[in-house]
């Protein structure tokens, strides 16, 4: 297995139960879709992280199903916010200590609000990056809620 990322020092710290999932990157095919074909996943249950922005209260991390996208009106609302832009990509490493395609909700280098959509609750375990590209974490949801302090809502559509 590949080095210990933080995000999953994080977990270890916490006494997480978890399994790694590597996977082969490919910059050119960064889709869920590819890594869930790739892997023989369930698409349902791998979730991306985004790196978001707000007008009011800044940084805050959504965890949504890959093959949906962001609702950034019922983000900025979870979120206390008016408006919600994504982080340009050159920010994401300096605002989280990853990199665009390797970015855990687990382990950041500040412990931004993370919202969880509410779709994850319906599976016993969900699949988040790990903290680099081509590896993924599988846990509970309850347990990625714990350990990040994520917020449950319907931000995905």
């Amino acid at each position: 297995m590949s080095k210990k990322t933080n995000a999953l020092r994080r977990l270890d710290a916490r006494k997480v139960q978890y399994e790694t999932v590597e996977y082969q990157y490919d910059a050119e095919d960064l889709s869920v879709e590819h890594i869930a074909a790739e892997n023989g996943l369930p698409l349902e249950r791998i979730f991306k992280t985004l790196v978001a922005k707000g007008d009011k209260n800044g940084v805050a991390v959504a965890v949504v199903p890959g093959h949906k996208n962001l609702g950034f009106k019922a983000l900025a609302q979870a979120s206390g916010n008016k408006k919600m832009t994504l982080v340009p990509v050159k920010e994401i490493q300096s605002l989280t200590g990853y990199i665009r395609g390797g970015c855990s909700p687990i382990g950041m280098k500040k412990d931004y609000p993370v919202y969880l959509d509410t779709s994850a609750l319906a599976y016993d375990v969900i699949y988040v990056n790990a903290g680099q590209r081509g590896l993924l974490v599988g846990l509970s949801p309850e347990a990625l809620q714990q350990v990040t302090g994520a917020v449950v809502g319907e931000i995905a559509e």
